[in-house]
């Protein structure tokens, strides 16, 4: 298991360095945005990653525990409740830690004037909750991992980038900008396959075996 999660990571650096740089280049679009602007594109990105997330991580799950003919899934044999847990903490939790807690600790290292944390789940529970439910239920019926996975990583770069743009608030010099490309590079390569790969073929690992 060790080697595959180094395996993952290794196949998943150069897209999630390409996606970083692309948060660099739409920082350097939208640096002068005022913090509230940031916040609310922040919570079009924030819930965006949450359903690509949920349904990634559900389908990884779903696609393990059933029969197949080919590539195609003919007997569910998964648990729905078992989905759901596996689904939500595997998106709720580590999309909040790549997309809130750590560019806060990078906001925090750069000393930026409005850092702060916004944990979606409790700030605006109203919205990702549900998105999060409707990402596994798709997943339960139609699972499917290959695009939303590449979505899912811009996405989450994209979110972890507003989020440390609603602190900047001044005029960022270019060390700056270096020290922001690899929080974002962090932010998202170890999350993002930790929640659509490692953590759902944790709890498969035992079927897989038998």
């Amino acid at each position: 298991m060790f080697k595959n999660i180094l395996k993952e990571l290794r196949n998943h650096a150069p897209f999630t360095a390409f996606g970083a740089i692309t948060g660099i280049v739409v920082m350097l679009v939208f640096k002068n945005i005022p913090s509230q602007t940031a916040y609310h594109i922040f919570y079009i990105l924030h819930p965006a990653h949450i359903f690509l997330s949920a349904l990634v991580t559900a389908a990884m799950y779903k696609l393990h525990t059933c029969e197949h003919i080919g590539t195609k899934c003919i007997t569910g044999k998964c648990n729905l409740w078992i989905l759901l847990l596996i689904g939500y903490t595997g998106s709720v939790g580590i999309a909040t830690l790549s997309d809130s807690i750590i560019p806060f600790v990078g906001e925090s290292l750069l000393n930026l004037p409005n850092k702060g944390i916004h944990i979606g789940f409790i700030e605006k529970w109203w919205l990702i909750n549900p998105l999060a439910v409707i990402g596994i239920v798709i997943a339960y019926f139609k699972p499917t991992t290959k695009f939303p996975h590449s979505m899912h990583v811009l996405v989450s770069t994209w979110a972890s980038l507003f989020h440390i743009i609603m602190a900047s608030g001044l005029s960022l010099n270019w060390l700056t900008y270096i020290v922001i490309f690899f929080f974002l590079f962090i932010a998202v390569w170890i999350p993002c396959c930790v929640s659509d790969i490692v953590f759902p073929l944790l709890f498969v690992q035992n079927s897989k075996d038998r």
